[in-house]
């Protein structure tokens, strides 16, 4: 197995990412959509503490929502909820949705959302997204390379004592098929070792992170920031993983719970009391090709494949973010990048 031509989600057919960002001070926040213009199955699992969602019970196998329209992740805590109405608002104008009526525009789009705590990153608990910019960052999706680091809902995260961000992988299967993650790292655990490697590292295909050597440098004191709770800091890591196999809603659910895996493997400790983790999973196969679904006998040797590869590709995101930070200087004072912290693990760099 290879990764996809961009190593993103974007490798996944029927996947676009558009993010907006905004790093004037005190603003260090951002957006990030996943729009789907053909519907995709989608199925959810919120496994963190103190989770900020919207939609996620539609999405049970249960219930009867057929798809999504779109997914958005941002920052904000709670409030970054708004922007999903401004997406939604964006594909009505444009006849995306749960048709409702006889009318052109009468439809209901269906758009998930999970957000991550970083108020007052930027020096400022009021300097959070408006509502406007979850149609600004659907606007601008495209199906090309993700940016990567900080931007979009990454702009102010953090893993504990780094800088955190947006992180994105893909894979191509042997058959053809592709998988892809997406994720925002935000994480109260860590994602480097006691000696400094990266967790998910060794999860790589083929030599994705063989540049990387142990590094020498004693671990960073922990990350500035405002407390604005009593306690530890709020935190949360989003993600969304996707594929083009055609999977019904409970296989598509079963795909978002075997996901967390990949965090488990990438950041220590995970799903804590102050997390809100929760992942996302699409299936965005349109053909009338029969769906795959965890009843039958005869797809399980392929659900689990995908399954395997949705859980190994969201650990390489998780590494893609931590790769691509960048280092921000804050109010309360520096929160240093792993490229940064972590120089002489770059020896050919």
């Amino acid at each position: 197995m290879q990764p996809g031509p961009q190593n993103a989600i974007t490798d996944v057919p029927g996947v676009l990412v558009g993010q907006v960002e905004r790093v004037d001070p005190p603003y260090l926040t951002g957006t990030t959509v996943v729009h789907v213009p053909g519907t995709a199955v989608a199925g959810v699992d919120v496994r963190g503490g103190a989770p900020g969602t919207r939609e996620t019970d539609l999405l049970a196998p249960v219930n009867s929502n057929g798809g999504v329209n779109a997914i958005v992740l941002t920052g904000g805590s709670a409030f970054g909820l708004d922007t999903a109405g401004s997406v939604m608002r964006w594909l009505e104008e444009r006849g995306e949705g749960v048709r409702v009526g006889q009318g052109e525009y009468d439809v209901v789009p269906i758009v998930p959302a999970a957000v991550i705590f970083d108020l007052a990153r930027g020096g400022d608990f009021k300097a959070r997204p408006e509502p406007s910019w979850g149609a600004d960052a659907i606007a601008a999706a495209t199906d090309g390379p993700v940016a990567l680091g900080n931007h979009g809902a990454g702009t102010g995260a953090r893993a504990r004592s780094l800088k955190g961000g947006v992180g994105s992988a893909s894979v191509r299967l042997d058959d053809g098929t592709t998988v892809g993650a997406l994720v925002i790292v935000n994480a109260a655990g860590s994602t480097v070792d006691a000696d400094g490697n990266l967790y998910g590292a060794r999860l790589g295909l083929g030599d994705e992170f063989a540049h990387l050597r142990t590094p020498v440098e004693p671990p960073p004191p922990a990350a500035p920031g405002r407390n604005l709770i009593p306690g530890p800091s709020m935190n949360t890591v989003i993600a969304i993983v996707a594929t083009d196999v055609p999977l019904d809603k409970a296989a598509t659910h079963r795909m978002a719970m075997i996901a967390h895996d990949g965090l488990a493997r990438a950041i220590d400790p995970i799903h804590t009391l102050v997390d809100g983790d929760s992942i996302f999973a699409l299936s965005t196969q349109t053909s009338d090709e029969p769906r795959l679904s965890v009843t039958d006998p005869t797809a399980l040797g392929q659900l689990e494949t995908v399954y395997a590869a949705g859980a190994r590709t969201l650990s390489r995101a998780i590494v893609h973010a931590m790769l691509n930070a960048e280092s921000v200087q804050t109010p309360a004072g520096t929160i240093p990048s792993y490229r940064d912290a972590y120089p002489s693990a770059f020896p050919t760099d």
